[in-house]
This record gives C-alpha cells, structure tokens and sequence, in this order.
C-alpha cells in the first residue's frame, strides 16, 4: 500500500538511482503518472515529459480498457474483446481519445517542445498497470523515436502484465506484483485522488 503517488514516485527514485545525471529522461503517461514521474526526474536531475496515451473503455465497463490510442492514431487493441462491440461506436471513441491526446499533449506541454528521444534511455513512468495496454501501446510508439533503452517504472503491477511488459522493454521495475490483483490500481494507494490538468502542468513547469 503506497501512501500517495509521490512516494510512490521517491520509492521508484531509489530503485533507478544508477541513471541519476545520466543520458536519459523521465516520460510520464497523464495525467496519474506525472506526480510519479516528476519525484523521479527530480531525485535523478532528468528532464521531465509527458507521453500521452488514452485508454477506450468498454462501453459497459469504462475502467476496463479495450484499446489504446496515442496522439498520432497509433493504436493497440484487446482483439478478443472489440469482437463484441460495435465496430462504428468503437472507430468513433478512438478518434475521440486521440483528440484529447493531443489537446492533452498542447495543453501540458505549453511552449516546451518534446524531449529528443534519439539515443536516449527512457524512463516511462506509470501510476500503475493494470491491463497494459497504454504502457504497451506507448513502448511501441516510442520505439520508432530511437531510444537507446526503454526502462518501464511502476509502483504496482499483476504478474500477467508485468510478464507481458518485461518481453517488450529493456528492463521492467514494479515495486509490488500482488499475488491477487484486485483489478483497481487505486485500491493499492491510501490517496488517490484523481490528477488536475492544472496539478499536471505546476509539475511540468516545475521540472528541469
């Protein structure tokens, strides 16, 4: 049980304390990933990004995600289960969630330009997974950007995914895989309150 995100972010901060200074920097997946990352790019003195990723929930079940859709219409999809919805509603909210990437992306980002990836080890920083399927999606996308390394940095993850996410990334640091997950990523923080746009972009200005 992590006390809030950001000692969830201090607790990551210690497990990646080999990269402080070095050729790398922190992406934050919004907006509940942000305060975590912004712990760790501070207690490692790394730039600070954000990499917007959206989940599509299911129609009956919003919390449980069907696909994932970045601002650049990339997506990745649970193909068992959008074989059960309607394929004209599901073309409409991925569109709809790759506008909000992108106003996200704008919004948060102000002035600042993206980070150069090229070459670069890359921290992605989540509050949490659950499915996967944003982290996945975002480690795919930013592949075609060149980094030299992709490290994934969560506090909380199931064994399938983590599973699944160590395959796909150069190394992978959970700080808990329960052995029963209960399906809510907040249900293992004692606050988890819901991340403003505002809070979002305090952090982003605030970061080197």
């Amino acid at each position: 049980m992590f006390k809030d995100r950001k000692e969830a972010g201090s607790l990551l901060a210690h497990e990646l304390i080999q990269y402080r200074s070095k050729n790398a920097v922190v992406l934050a997946l919004p907006r509940g990933g942000v305060p975590v990352a912004f712990e760790i790019a501070k207690k490692l003195k790394l730039p600070l990004d954000i990499f917007p990723v959206r989940k599509v929930g299911h129609p009956d079940n919003p919390e449980y995600a069907l696909c994932a859709v970045d601002q650049d219409g990339n997506t990745l999809c649970n193909e068992e289960e959008i074989a059960n919805v309607e394929p004209v509603w599901l073309k409409k909210e991925i569109e709809e969630q790759r506008q909000e990437a992108l106003r996200r992306a704008g919004l948060y980002r102000g002035n600042k330009k993206s980070l150069n990836l090229s070459g670069k080890i890359v921290i992605l920083v989540d509050d949490g997974v659950a499915t996967g399927l944003t982290l996945r999606l975002a480690v795919k996308s930013l592949r075609r950007k060149g980094p030299g390394k992709i490290i994934v940095a969560v506090p909380i993850s199931p064994k399938e995914t983590a599973d699944i996410l160590k395959a796909e990334v150069d190394k992978l640091i959970v700080l808990e895989i329960p052995e029963y997950f209960t399906g809510s990523v907040g249900a293992y923080y004692e606050s988890f309150s819901q991340v403003s746009d505002d809070e979002v972009i305090s952090l982003i200005t605030a970061a080197i």
